[in-house]
């Protein structure tokens, strides 16, 4: 099998940062070491794709990539068919899942990324979709996909945007943690919870982290772990956990 090549940003907008300013390094070099030279990009978590497809791919043009939305080509599954990378950017993930569902993207989605080892790039809800579910997404259930069941491009969950509980808020609702803990009182797949500013580059069977903060590792029945930039986090990608 060929190696997977996935890279998953927890987000695109960073406080102090342009758009996609924050991972511009990790990405160019993730594509050119990929030979990727045109991107084809998924705006389906958003309704204006014109405007959506223009906003990425303008920053992508810049840094040397040509970018086409998926919504430009008659035939959706021959554009991810011929695709020299995939990019999938945030918004809703309940809609974009839908809307993966309605377009049938999901097995050929996987099919390039897995087999044939086509990039893939994800932000906020598209690395949300990569994984095994969005059980673990912050969006609100605007649209009803068919299942939760999502790419499985990875065999765990990530929770983008991870935050932890503000010191001495007066917030009292369920913090992130609590929420993910509530996940494991039903479900057992690890939840890598990404700080935003904070991308999973994966090669083949190894995993990393990078990015400017720590990530925040979730297991059923087992105390939460925190990982720094840079580490090998290779392991969750042998998870047989249901």
């Amino acid at each position: 099998m060929a190696k997977r090549q996935i890279f998953l940003m927890s987000s695109s907008a960073v406080h102090g940062y342009e758009y996609l300013q924050h991972a511009k390094s990790d990405i160019t070099s993730f594509f050119r070491r990929n030979n990727v030279s045109r991107v084809l990009f998924i705006p389906y978590a958003l309704t204006d794709y014109n405007g959506y497809t223009e906003k990425v791919g303008g920053v992508l043009q810049r840094w040397g990539f040509a970018c086409d939305g998926i919504h430009t080509f008659p035939d959706p599954v021959a554009a991810v068919r011929n695709a020299q990378a995939i990019y999938i950017g945030g918004g809703n993930t309940f809609l974009l899942l839908k809307t993966l569902y309605e377009n049938r993207l999901v097995d050929p989605i996987r099919e390039r990324v897995l087999q044939n080892a086509v990039p893939y790039v994800g932000s906020s809800a598209g690395t949300n979709v990569a994984t095994r579910s969005i059980q673990t997404t912050n969006d609100m259930p605007i649209v009803y996909p068919p299942s939760f069941d999502a790419l499985n491009l990875v065999p765990f969950n990530i929770n983008p945007h991870y935050q932890d509980p503000p010191v001495d808020g007066t917030h009292k609702g369920e913090t992130r943690e609590q929420r993910i803990n509530q996940f494991h009182e039903l479900n057992g797949a690890p939840v890598l919870g990404l700080r935003e500013g904070t991308t999973l580059v994966i090669d083949g069977e190894e995993a990393r982290l990078v990015g400017s903060f720590k990530s925040r590792l979730f297991q059923k029945n087992k105390t939460p772990t925190e990982y720094e930039p840079g580490s090998d986090v290779s392991f969750l990608l042998n998870t047989n956990e249901q």
